[in-house]
């Protein structure tokens, strides 16, 4: 194909050289860097320069995230606050920063609401997760791979949890994307994940990409605290959920899905979020704890709450076994996904696990 296109503009007068060049400039290979920074305690990682996200780990923030995401172009698809706010935000659930995955009971104890706005003499009922070490960093030619251990701890600091994730961060044309990879080993004693409808990864989208809403509403935590979400000025609010079974709007909450799709415009940028569960995951196809206010959530393991009963997993962890939960999140700019093209990506995200 190569030697005929270039013969047939050779005859134009198209020299090989420029045709060569040009050849090369549609192949050339994004430049990904993975910048450690302990003493600020984060890890960023970059696109030809560009920001792409940062794993952070502050001690005020009670569990890793990446924080913020972008798209290609550098728009910022996360909420801002309470880290960096930005006007005409909610103020709400202080503990819903970037991207982050962990959940609402493990042995009693709440890992999902955990924040600075927990009052001291409840802080017994909640637990933390802390950033232990930076494993490996990657470059390749297909993209970025950090790799990264926490432990999730009582409030006493007992290790119930040792946490080894991978992310793969990548980027195609427009289109980024993460892969992650999380195993999570029982320490000296069984941990139980009793069904609870806080978990399992979260992202905390920006307010453009929210649904638009109608009414204040209140929503409590698994510990009964509530929170009042307040219906804001909708002017640029342009969300929308579709999920792999054709269910959209705020009905997605509560349904299983292979994927969802949320779809939305910041400015004149046309943007989608898609999550995809995989096939390899404890309670697939899962739950999705997707609320319009800007709370997105793939959650397998709160199955009694979602069911309203009806199904019940109450999912358990012998000391010393693992499990393994596999995601991908991809971010795409410039045009909202369609169905066909959310099948495709979560095909190709299945088909590739071992």
């Amino acid at each position: 194909m190569k030697r005929k296109l270039i013969f047939k503009y050779s005859l134009k007068g198209i020299s090989l050289l420029a045709l060569s060049a040009i050849s090369l400039t549609s192949v050339a290979q994004k430049k990904y860097a993975i910048s450690e920074r302990p003493d600020e305690q984060r890890v960023d990682i970059t696109v030809d320069g560009k920001p792409f996200t940062s794993y952070i780990y502050p001690d005020d923030l009670m569990k890793p995230v990446l924080y913020p995401l972008r798209t290609s172009k550098g728009t910022l698809v996360t909420r801002g606050w309470p880290l960096d706010p930005r006007p005409g935000e909610r103020v709400d659930h202080p503990h819903h920063v970037g991207m982050w995955f962990n959940y609402g009971n493990v042995n009693g104890l709440d890992f999902w609401n955990n924040s600075t706005a927990i009052p001291e003499d409840k802080k017994k009922d909640y637990g933390t997760i802390k950033h232990v070490a930076v494993k490996n960093k990657e470059i390749n030619r297909d993209g970025a791979i950090l790799e990264v251990e926490k432990d999730w701890q009582t409030p006493e600091g007992k290790t119930l949890i040792r946490e080894t994730t991978k992310y793969t961060f990548s980027e195609v044309d427009n289109q980024r994307s993460i892969e992650m990879d999380s195993k999570l080993t029982a320490q000296d004693e069984d941990v139980s994940f009793a069904d609870n409808k806080e978990g399992l990864l979260g992202i905390r989208i920006a307010r453009e990409l929210e649904h638009p809403s109608k009414n204040p509403e209140i929503f409590t935590d698994a510990n009964g605290n509530p929170t009042k979400v307040a219906a804001l000025n909708n002017d640029k609010v342009t969300g929308k959920y579709r999920s792999s079974e054709g269910i959209e709007g705020d009905d997605v909450w509560g349904t299983r899905a292979h994927w969802v799709n949320l779809m939305g415009k910041i400015n004149n940028e046309p943007i989608s979020i898609l999550i995809l569960d995989n096939n390899k995951n404890i309670g697939y196809p899962t739950y999705w704890h997707a609320r319009g206010y800007g709370l997105f959530a793939a959650n397998p393991l709160g199955q009694k709450e979602f069911s309203k009963g009806k199904e019940t997993l109450n999912f358990n962890l012998k000391a010393g076994e693992s499990v393994n939960f596999k995601y991908k999140v991809i971010i795409n700019s410039g045009s909202n996904l369609t169905d066909n093209e959310a099948f495709k990506a979560f095909n190709d995200f299945v088909g590739k696990q071992k």
